[in-house]
């Protein structure tokens, strides 16, 4: 029983920890729902798609990892989340713009075999990828009717995440600098006049 009493006492703070939880399952959901539209769906990622996904994953880290930092630390790290979450929108408006035909791919992965003059179809066959790509210039559209590609509506929601992070990382931080820890915006935290 002691050892329950003293397990506790020493719970976080379950508010204080929610934000920081809540970026980490969010900023996962991306990527997992990538995932699960491959097998589900049957969509074929490309190079770049594959490429979206890796921010996601360091921001849930990084907000992972501000659960257990102290408070005036972990408004900087759901910073840099927010920052590592505004990257893989940057890849994505790369994407989009790939797919519109705005600007070529950068990568070589998501470029077509080029046939050379004398070329046999042996020398074409070795020059293939081992697994079949898909272009990244052929969009990939989730809901039939929807107009939004899936780099697009990646793009909308890691811009939709980022500003969200951000604002709860300035809350957090306004929190942490006021006096007792009062959130300066709440009802509780508002001098009477």
């Amino acid at each position: 029983m002691r050892f329950a009493v003293a397990a506790t006492a020493r719970l976080p703070d379950l508010p204080r920890m929610s934000f920081p939880l809540t970026v980490t399952l969010l900023s996962a959901a991306a990527p997992l729902l990538a995932v699960l539209s491959e097998r589900w769906p049957g969509l074929a990622p490309c190079a770049l798609c594959l490429w979206q996904r890796w921010p996601y994953w360091v921001a849930a880290g990084i907000a992972l990892a501000a659960l257990v930092l102290p408070r005036p630390w972990r408004g900087w790290a759901l910073m840099l989340a927010a920052v590592a979450v505004l990257t893989s929108g940057a890849i994505a408006g790369l994407h989009v713009g790939v797919e519109q035909g705005w600007w070529p791919s950068p990568l070589p992965a998501c470029l077509a075999a080029q046939a050379t003059p004398g070329a046999t179809v042996e020398d074409l066959l070795r020059g293939l990828a081992p697994r079949p790509n898909k272009p990244c210039d052929e969009p990939a559209y989730l809901l039939p009717g929807l107009p939004l590609s899936l780099a697009a509506m990646n793009l909308i929601y890691a811009l939709a995440l980022a500003a969200f992070i951000v604002r709860g990382a300035r809350a957090d931080r306004r929190r942490a600098a006021s006096p007792g820890g009062v959130n300066p915006l709440s009802e509780t935290g508002r001098r009477r006049a």
